[in-house]
Order: C-alpha cells, then structure tokens, then sequence
C-alpha cells in the first residue's frame, strides 16, 4: 500500500479570463511582394490573408507575453501573486535556456510560481491548456497563466514564395483557474512523427552556427540564410483537412456534445481554405460563430487560438459561457483539440 498522500486540488478547471497583443506594425501584401514574384490576389485565394502583424525590435517574445498576461489576469478578476504556474508556449524564443517563463513571471509580479516553455508548434496552446487543466485539478496550482507567443517574422524566408506572407507575430494568455463544473474536456492530442518534415526549420542551429555552407541555403550575396520555417504546402493542407476533422470529431464526443450543441469554433488560424473545409467537412450548423482571425492577423502559431478567442469576445461575435471547439495542429506534425466554455 502506497504511503503516499493523494493529491486533491479543485474537481474542474476552466478558462477564466483572455487577453491579446498584436505588435503595432500592419504589413499589407504589398510588403510581401517586395521580396517575391506573386500577387494580392493570388495570396488571398491560397490563405485568406490581407495583413499581418510584424513586432518590432522592443516588441520582443517577453514584452507581448507581458501585455497580454496583464489583460487576462484582469479579466480573470485575480491578482498576479495568485498564479502558481506560467506556461509559454513558442517557438520562436531564440534562447535555450533559461526560459522566458522564468522572466514573464517576474515581470508581471508572479511571485515564484512554477514557470516553464514548451515547444508544440500551432498545437502549443492546447498542450498548455492541459497542463494547466491538470495542475488545478491535481492542486498544484489554483491558478495557471497560459501564453502563446511568437515572432515568427524572425523565421521567416521572405524570398520563399510558399511561406513568405504566411506569418505573423503577437502573444495570446488566458488564465485557468478552480471550477465547480466541467469547462474544459478532454483533450485530444497526438503527433504523427513519421510526418516531422513537412514543417521544419531550414538550418539546424548547430549547423548554422558552424558556418559549413556545402549544403546549406544561401542569399544572393553567398552567405548561409537565416534559419527559416519551411513546408510542404500541399502535405500539410490535405493532412490538417482530413486528418484534424477526424480529431475535432473525436474532441467532441469526448465532450459529450454534438456539432449543433457548439456556440463558436476557433481552430488554429493557419489558413482561411483549411478553416473552411473543416467547417464543411465537421457540418457545423449555420449557428455556430467560425474564428477567421487569419485575415488581419496571419498564422502566429501557438498564439493564433488565444488572439482569436480574445478577439471574438471583444468584438461580441462570442460571448462568455458559450461552448466552444479548438484545435490547434503543426509542425511535428502535432496536435490538440479540446471543448471549452469560454470566460
């Protein structure tokens, strides 16, 4: 028999507050085809996006993680010494250690919570979420600030005409707190690895750090470009279409509920054809509100889901209490798709 005190922390877990920070810097299509032979038009039809946000260099992964942790725990109505964990979600975050967790907590006056990062791609912010789900319910925690945040204007090739205008930076936190019903299902998560290159880093950093440039992409001037995100356009498109339905399906029923039971859906902002052919593909009803966020904001990765449920609650297109499904999914390929009411 075990001598071990079992752990007791709150029954459920739930979303009580979100806040956003998109970098003040708009760039149009037109910046994107300075660097490479496309149109507007032909950006629009392929992804849906019109402009992105770029930070500039004082907006840096610590600085729009800050603003928006500020917003959610306002709006979450609690104070920062009460948040007993922070979990960042990027990639985009260019040291190894110590983790920029560590920095936010302080900046925010955190107190000494448990702070960590980690690194799912787009898939981040749900893996963060279920974190902070199970160290209320274990009771490690009474309160959990989830960030994701990326400057992926640091990763981008803007001579890649496949990539090029798809990225864009911001940070989106929400904070999760004790409840006395179910406002988070369970998640589910996964990753198909033998699928890892389709999305990836151009240049190891070790490699580019050797400056061997035998194999490596160079500019025009001979020098080893910067490391850059890359993918296989194609791949990664019918994968996230058949493949993320099937698993926003699965999500659903572990929640218990129906297409015509959900109020929003916010899948990772990614691409505007994705988003559509899985509203198709789920038939989600006429009712339900569709996060489409990528049109002026881009794909910010782990951020996208939190800038985009922050959006539609301060617009009113959503509404506190309502049912909602999310779904992020990338590079790994990795994903995570949960039912949540929103704050």
């Amino acid at each position: 028999m075990s001598k071990i005190k079992p752990s007791k922390g709150a029954p459920y877990a739930r979303i009580m507050g979100v806040g956003g920070y998109r970098p003040t810097r708009v760039v149009p299509n037109e910046v994107i085809l300075e660097t490479i032979d496309s149109s507007d038009e032909w950006i629009r039809s392929r992804s849906g996006i019109a402009t992105r946000h770029w930070a500039s260099g004082e907006e840096t992964v610590a600085m729009m993680s800050v603003e928006a942790s500020g917003k959610a725990i306002a709006d979450a109505g609690i104070t920062p010494e009460q948040i007993g964990g922070v979990i960042v979600s990027t990639v985009s975050h260019f040291k190894q250690t110590p983790a920029v967790a560590t920095e936010i907590a302080h900046r925010i006056g955190a107190g000494k919570p448990a702070a960590f990062d980690i690194s799912a791609g787009c898939a981040g912010f749900g893996y963060g979420l279920t974190l902070a789900k199970g160290m209320i319910v274990e009771g490690s925690a009474e309160y959990v600030l989830v960030i994701g945040v990326e400057r992926l204007s640091d990763l981008t090739d803007l001579e890649d005409r496949a990539t090029a205008f798809l990225f864009g930076d911001g940070a989106g936190a929400v904070v999760v707190g004790p409840s006395q019903d179910p406002a988070i299902g369970r998640t589910v998560w996964g990753s198909e690895g033998d699928k890892s290159e389709t999305i990836k880093q151009t240049v190891a950093w070790d490699d580019f750090h050797t400056g061997d440039v035998s194999n490596l992409p160079l500019n025009e001037r001979g020098e080893v470009k910067f490391p850059a995100i890359t993918q296989e356009g194609q791949a990664v498109f019918r994968w996230a279409v058949f493949e993320m339905a099937k698993v926003a399906q699965q999500a659903l029923e572990a929640a218990g509920i129906s297409p015509e039971d959900l109020d929003v859906f916010i899948p990772h902002q990614a691409n505007m054809r994705i988003i559509d052919s899985m509203v198709k593909t789920l038939k989600l009803p006429e009712h339900v509100t569709v996060a489409r966020d990528v049109e002026t904001t881009g794909n910010t990765s782990a951020a996208s889901i939190p800038l985009a449920m922050e959006r539609l609650l301060a617009t009113g297109q959503a509404k506190s209490g309502d049912t909602a499904l999310i779904i992020g999914f990338g590079a790994g390929l990795v994903y995570a798709a949960t039912v949540v009411t929103l704050p």
